[in-house]
């Protein structure tokens, strides 16, 4: 029986060295900074585009000119998550199974807002020739994703919907980058992935998706913040609107606003076109009840495959705004 994780070799591991060089600038923000009122870090990874936006555009910076704003950037969500529980960032955003792993690892964090659905955003992907041709032919096949991303999440329901088990498949566990290489060089017979690596995969071509996210995850944005800055109420209003405002510029702007992304992430700008193609307009505000019950859902779903270490309750880290941050 093949083994459910894949030797790293050389390459991989240097690859893997450089992931971590994300995780590890966290900490270059000297901790004595840490602790001022007037300092704000935010992570964010490439396919966090209000994020991006909003560095790109210095709205943050000119509406808080009094604060110190540093940005950090992850290959992915649970690393961001990591930084944030530990204190090396304030706030960030993610998709919606980091939020789950980090609870369930008794992470010290809190959903604070959220965007819109993006369920055109992330899919499965499989070489062109490859004998997958539904999500039940998935069965002992090994699969790329990275451990505890929204993709996690996503595969369990492609699971499902195949009508499989989860020991089914041979999840293989890599962040982004060097699952695109494990697929690229046959290691893995799928790639369950997010925009703009989804995207950047399929402008250079030689995939075949075997399903897109729709149908089966939403694929919803989260944004958490410390412990300490849900006592800053004023600063997460501000967020909001900064990140909003960075949004409708965007929408209103797409082909300044592509370029500008694509400068920034390092992303040709066809891949960035692309991303925007299946992108709605995102504006961020507090999780409503109903995004709540679903990422309830998205918990229950890793806690009955024992994917988590315990069942969750989602509500008890939702940050509760007041009346007048609720109604924006």
């Amino acid at each position: 029986m093949r083994s459910r994780t894949q030797p790293a070799d050389s390459a991989t591991t240097r690859r893997s060295a450089l992931s971590l060089l994300a995780v590890t600038a966290s900490s270059w923000w000297p901790a004595s900074r840490a602790q001022g009122t007037n300092e704000l870090r935010i992570g964010f990874q490439k396919g966090a585009f209000n994020l991006v936006q909003l560095k790109s555009l210095g709205l943050l910076e000119a509406r808080m000119p009094d604060t110190r704003v540093g940005w950090v950037e992850f290959p992915a969500g649970p690393q961001l998550l990591e930084a944030l529980a530990v204190g090396s960032v304030d706030f960030g955003a993610v998709g919606d199974s980091p939020p789950v792993f980090a609870q369930a690892a008794g992470k010290d964090l809190f959903y604070v807002g959220a965007e819109p659905p993006k369920p055109d955003s992330s899919a499965i992907l499989v070489k062109p020739d490859a004998p997958s041709r539904t999500l039940a032919d998935l069965k002992g096949r090994r699969v790329a994703l990275q451990k505890g991303s929204s993709s996690h999440f996503l595969l369990v329901q492609a699971v499902q919907k195949g009508g499989l088990q989860w020991a089914d498949i041979q999840p293989v566990y890599l962040p982004p980058a060097d699952a695109r290489a494990a697929f690229e060089r046959g290691a893995v017979d799928a790639w369950a992935i997010w925009d703009p690596y989804y995207a950047a995969a399929e402008v250079a071509g030689g995939l075949r998706v075997l399903a897109t996210s729709r149908g089966l995850t939403n694929n919803n944005t989260f944004y958490l913040a410390s412990r300490a800055l849900t006592q800053r109420e004023t600063v997460l209003r501000t967020l909001f609107a900064v990140l909003t405002e960075a949004d409708a510029h965007s929408q209103a702007n797409r082909k300044e606003a592509a370029q500008r992304f694509a400068d920034l992430a390092g992303l040709g700008l066809a891949t960035v076109l692309r991303v925007l193609e299946r992108r709605p307009p995102s504006p961020v505000g507090p999780l409503t009840p109903a995004l709540l019950a679903e990422q309830q859902l998205v918990a229950d779903a890793f806690a009955q495959l024992q994917l988590i270490p315990k069942p969750i309750r989602v509500a008890d880290i939702v940050w509760r705004p007041s009346s007048a941050v609720a109604s924006r």
